[in-house]
């Protein structure tokens, strides 16, 4: 799958990873190296997340039901804990280099490729 900004009609991310079940979720990216800049995660159900024993900052987005941006956090820094969003319903996680191609307000949408997406 892919992660498209459907507002301004742009790639977010060519892979994705999905976590959701209780152990993908609570382990998230802990023990991974960081994302490639091409690469997200998506977690789902989630409210709030922490980058507790990670090396690296992320980008967060936070979405509803119909994935539209409810809140970002640019650049989390490892050791933080975001603030919890009660509205969201799934977070996507990304690399913390560069411009984010996103902003609240605005729609995503994962567009499956001829690849099957990836479970963490």
């Amino acid at each position: 799958m892919q992660v498209v900004n459907r507002t301004r009609g742009v790639v977010i991310a060519h892979h994705l990873f999905v976590a959701d079940t209780y152990f993908t979720r609570l382990r998230g990216l802990i023990g991974h190296p960081p994302l490639a800049e091409d690469t997200a995660l998506w977690i789902e159900p989630c409210q709030q997340v922490h980058t507790h024993f990670m090396r690296y900052p992320l980008h967060v987005l936070f979405l509803d039901r119909q994935l539209q941006v409810l809140r970002v956090v640019h650049a989390l820094a490892p050791w933080r804990v975001s603030p919890w969003v009660r509205q969201a319903r799934s977070v996507l996680e990304l690399h913390a280099a560069g411009e984010l191609a996103v902003a609240e307000g605005e729609s995503i949408q994962l567009a499956r490729l001829t690849m099957a997406c990836h479970r963490r």
